[in-house]
């Protein structure tokens, strides 16, 4: 491997600091993006109960912000639930349009290597066959090693832009599927809260149950 590092020439340093950030920005995404870290599934439930019986206060609401991105989202419609329907629900867009951007974290960095990592390998396609016209120039085609050693860079260059970039490329796909699934999600979860605090909804918790318990099952 080390030898293969060599042979591609100046510009696998650059590919191997693209590899590098981009394992790492996949693994700490993976972390992240877990559902149950975003939108736990008890939050509107618990939120119901302490509507229920009045126990709303500022260590909850405080709580409810540290538990999680919806947590945040939920948090700001509780502390606008005295407020009219419109400022509770544009509060909740302000607090979500942030959550969203919170979660897209990293996300352009990985798509910028999955797009420059390609061309950094075209790059070192063309400097290897720059060395090998240079050598035919001067040499002549009598030297096969020097052609060689040209020819072997433009290649491996070639190929290590295209194993960074594709599951590069395949995981920032992935990551934005996924956050646009749970802004969803967590969309339908503010919504409904909306119509809780402004009695539109009367929330049954025994329904809500049970449909934590299929998604789970899922």
């Amino acid at each position: 491997m080390l030898e293969l590092f060599k042979a591609g020439g100046w510009l696998m340093i650059p590919l191997f600091i693209c590899s590098v950030i981009s394992i790492a920005i996949i693994a700490e995404r993976f972390w992240s993006l877990q559902t149950r870290r975003i939108a736990p599934s008890e939050l509107v439930t618990q939120i119901w109960q302490w509507l229920q019986y009045n126990q709303v206060d500022e260590q909850r609401i405080k709580a409810l912000q540290n538990n999680s991105p919806l947590g945040q989202i939920l948090a700001a419609g509780l502390t606008n639930r005295y407020s009219s329907r419109d400022i509770t629900k544009e509060s909740i867009q302000d607090v979500g349009r942030h959550v969203t951007v919170a979660m897209e974290r990293n996300l352009n960095t990985l798509g910028t290597i999955a797009a420059i990592s390609p061309l950094i390998g075209l790059l070192g396609t063309v400097v290897g066959m720059i060395k090998v016209f240079a050598v035919i120039t001067a040499e002549g085609v009598g030297n096969p090693e020097t052609l060689a050693g040209g020819i072997s860079e433009a290649l491996i260059t070639t190929a290590a832009g295209l194993v960074v970039a594709i599951p590069s490329l395949i995981f920032y796909r992935y990551y934005r599927g996924k956050i646009s699934k749970l802004v969803v999600g967590m969309e339908e979860q503010a919504m409904k809260l909306i119509e809780i605090l402004h009695g539109e909804r009367q929330f049954d918790v025994d329904e809500e149950t049970r449909r934590e318990s299929v998604t789970t099952t899922l």
